[in-house]
């Protein structure tokens, strides 16, 4: 059985030029994306939302996300360290033992914060192009989870994020880390969050559900946070302090975000439903 596992020892670098490293995390984060903004063309194309709109997102995505992600591991995940290092919260370096600074890059970026992140953004970006907030939020959640998808490859190829010990004939053997194999947990995310792409974009596609109403934001928070919830279960704790809790951060963080889901979700039927009987 055990030779089926796989052996996953990949350099999370891609090259390094000038002491500068090219990895593989920021080029899949760039991928996801760009890939998340060119369906975004054809959905603000459709909802006859202005070119100018579309193109001024990126700015507003990226930014929102890398702040609020930055931030939101820096104090959910270790706000003792970086209470005493705020230099590096926001420049992406580290202090050496010897005292000297070196590049590292973004080393700690947490979802739950990258979300919040965004959802700021966005709320500014409406305000900036006269668009409804909601409408912004709907056409953004489409393509949450796609660009989740290739946060969690992202993981992947950093060997974090690592799932505990199994015997599963599917198991990866993080040598980065040590010789046991475990669940694949970035996997099954990155896989998780695809199918759930393809449910709400197929919903959309379908016009069962108007842009605006709220339904694709609930909809997809709600299963992309279920799904948060389920695979943490079978994921090594990230810090210390998670430790013998019931559930973890993830998880904890994670609940607000499904009861939002399921209050936009559930409105936005009652609401259809109400038009129909109108």
């Amino acid at each position: 059985m055990s030779l089926l596992y796989i052996n996953w020892d990949i350099n999370p670098e891609i090259a390094n030029i000038l002491g500068i490293p090219l990895k593989y995390y920021g080029l899949l984060f760039l991928t996801g994306l760009v890939l998340s903004l060119n369906v975004l063309k054809s959905i603000y194309k459709k909802e006859n939302l202005s070119a100018k709109a579309h193109d001024a997102l990126f700015t507003y995505a990226l930014i929102g996300i890398m702040v609020g992600a930055r931030l939101g591991h820096c104090i959910f995940y270790d706000f003792d360290y970086y209470s005493q290092h705020p230099l590096e919260i926001f420049l992406p370096i580290q202090q050496g033992p010897d005292g000297t600074y070196h590049f590292t890059g973004f080393a700690g970026l947490a979802s739950h914060g990258g979300g919040i992140g965004l959802v700021i953004a966005l709320l500014l970006y409406a305000r900036k192009y006269t668009i409804p907030f909601m409408t912004v939020l709907d056409a953004i959640a489409i393509v949450l989870p796609l660009g989740g998808t290739f946060i969690r490859l992202a993981n992947l190829m950093n060997s974090e994020i690592i799932g505990i010990p199994t015997d599963v004939p599917w198991a990866f053997i993080f040598r980065q880390v040590d010789d046991l194999p475990r669940h694949p947990a970035q996997l099954y995310e990155a896989i998780s969050y695809m199918v759930i792409f393809l449910l709400v974009y197929f919903i959309y596609r379908k016009n069962i559900f108007r842009i605006g109403q709220g339904f694709y934001f609930g909809i997809s928070i709600l299963l992309i946070f279920i799904m948060r919830i389920l695979i943490e279960f079978i994921k090594v704790d990230q810090v210390e302090f998670e430790h013998g809790m019931i559930l973890n951060m993830g998880q904890l963080l994670s609940i607000p975000f499904v009861l939002l889901g399921l209050f936009f979700m559930i409105r936005s039927i009652l609401e259809k439903g109400k038009m129909k009987t109108a």
